[in-house]
């Protein structure tokens, strides 16, 4: 079937997300052929380096062989098991007790999702539930930060606190409240660490205390580092003096690694690093490597008991008919193994190369900021750097910076606010990892010769 007939039928039938349904139309389909490694080909054979990871989620690159064989070997013998009437598979319950043995602190109960959005909701329900048999139920309101992501669910989406997520969906709910971010490059008490620390520590007791008291706070979610938001870093301690606060006010504290869990940052989870153990703990697209469907959410014992015995002999009614699917299982398995067989160690390796060639970028006349931390990493566009002028919105950075890095064989991320984000595959080489830098070089010297960008610097 030739190209362009499929873009005729993705345009005529497939519904995107997060895209404009009509600029679709118009704009029609980029068709992927191919990938192996950290390249992928598209439809008319133009090759490119994904410095993104799919959508954060390739960590192992593509074309792994053994994860290839163990879905096929899986497909085989059993392609599907419920986990309801207590059935279930052999790669599931393996799975469930590597990923417990390998998680922070008394992480050591996962319930097994789609993906990271219908993980954030079984979280929630998790945190009711908890409440409820705890016999606090007055405690559900909920609180996330400004510019985090937590999924495009109906509930999901209200934690998630980016416009476009809102807009037109009757969202953020009245239970669903929010604090500034850390966003150290713009934040308004400057970008000293301890200071954004005792502010976001302030504002999150302050918001607290609005809300009407620890007594009707359930839970506070937050990623580890903001990847929708802009690749935000938060400074070194300020996850660890949020918990503090979870657990001085016993509020539930759940973090979302989604994006940060399995190497993108350094170690299988970014908990690690911030040294804490939240109270749940959302995963998904590392998970597998996204060559199948997946999420995860782990409980720590204390929140498993409760609700355990709260339900007691009565089921607890929460449940997937995907829950801990054998194939994807079988996936997550075979993907832990290739993380933890030099995967993890040459993600580190790479990540470091890659942030050093990303400062390298930071004479640029656009570049205002460099962030990151492993295969996890941003550069912040500006016209001004002492200003911090974004670029203007008649440059179109996200739709200009893409195209070009397009054109130049380079996938990235680029966000509406003139921010690149990078995600590579763990997999990649330092040739790769150069080659990165330099296409995004080139894709910067031809922004800057933009007629618009040019008269806006003046």
């Amino acid at each position: 079937m030739l190209s362009n007939s499929l873009i005729e039928q993705d345009r005529a039938h497939l519904v995107h997300p997060v895209a404009s349904w009509r600029g679709h139309e118009q704009s029609g389909v980029r068709l992927l052929k191919s990938a192996k490694g950290a390249t992928v080909t598209d439809a008319q054979g133009h090759q490119l380096l994904d410095g993104f990871a799919g959508l954060w989620c390739v960590n192992a690159g593509y074309g792994q062989e053994s994860v290839i064989e163990a879905a096929t070997k899986q497909l085989r013998e059993l392609p599907y098991a419920t986990g309801y009437f207590s059935l279930g598979s052999e790669p599931a319950a393996r799975l469930a007790a590597r990923l417990a043995e390998r998680a922070p602190g008394d992480l050591d109960h996962v319930y097994f999702t789609l993906g990271g959005s219908d993980a954030v909701d079984s979280t929630v329900r998790f945190a009711r539930y908890y409440w409820n048999a705890r016999g606090m139920p007055e405690k559900d309101q909920f609180i996330s930060v400004q510019q985090g992501y937590h999924g495009s669910s109906t509930v999901g989406a209200g934690l998630t606190a980016l416009p476009a997520f809102h807009a037109g969906f009757g969202l953020p709910f009245d239970w669903q409240h929010k604090i500034t971010s850390h966003y150290a490059y713009r934040n308004p008490v400057g970008n000293d660490p301890q200071a954004i620390i005792d502010a976001s520590v302030a504002e999150l007791r302050a918001k607290i205390e609005q809300i009407g008291g620890a007594g009707r706070v359930a839970a506070f979610y937050v990623e580890p580092i903001q990847g929708s938001g802009g690749v935000l870093v938060p400074p070194k301690g300020w996850m660890a003096a949020m918990r503090a606060v979870c657990t001085e006010l016993d509020i539930l504290f759940i973090a979302d690694e989604v994006i940060t869990g399995f190497g993108r940052t350094g170690p299988l989870f970014a908990c690690e690093e911030d040294g804490i153990v939240p109270d749940m703990m959302t995963t998904a697209k590392g998970l597998t490597s996204g060559y199948v469907p997946m999420g995860a959410v782990f409980l720590s014992d204390r929140i498993y008991q409760t609700i355990a015995d709260g339900a007691g002999a009565a089921a607890v009614g929460h449940g997937y008919t995907y829950s801990a699917h054998p194939v994807s299982a079988a996936v997550g398995l075979a993907v832990l193994d290739l993380y933890e067989d030099g995967l993890l160690a040459n993600g580190t390796k790479m990540g470091a190369r890659l942030m050093a060639g990303l400062h390298g970028l930071s004479d640029h006349p656009l570049v205002g900021d460099v962030r990151g931390r492993g295969m996890l990493a941003a550069i912040e566009l500006v016209i001004d750097k002492q200003n911090k002028t974004p670029l203007p919105a008649a440059a179109a950075p996200a739709t200009r910076v893409f195209e070009r890095a397009w054109q130049n064989g380079l996938i990235v991320r680029a966000f509406a606010q003139g921010v690149i984000g990078y995600a590579p595959p763990l997999c990649c080489t330092e040739a790769e990892i150069d080659a990165i830098v330099e296409r995004t070089r080139l894709t910067l010297d031809q922004t800057l010769e933009d007629p618009d960008v040019r008269a806006a610097m003046r």
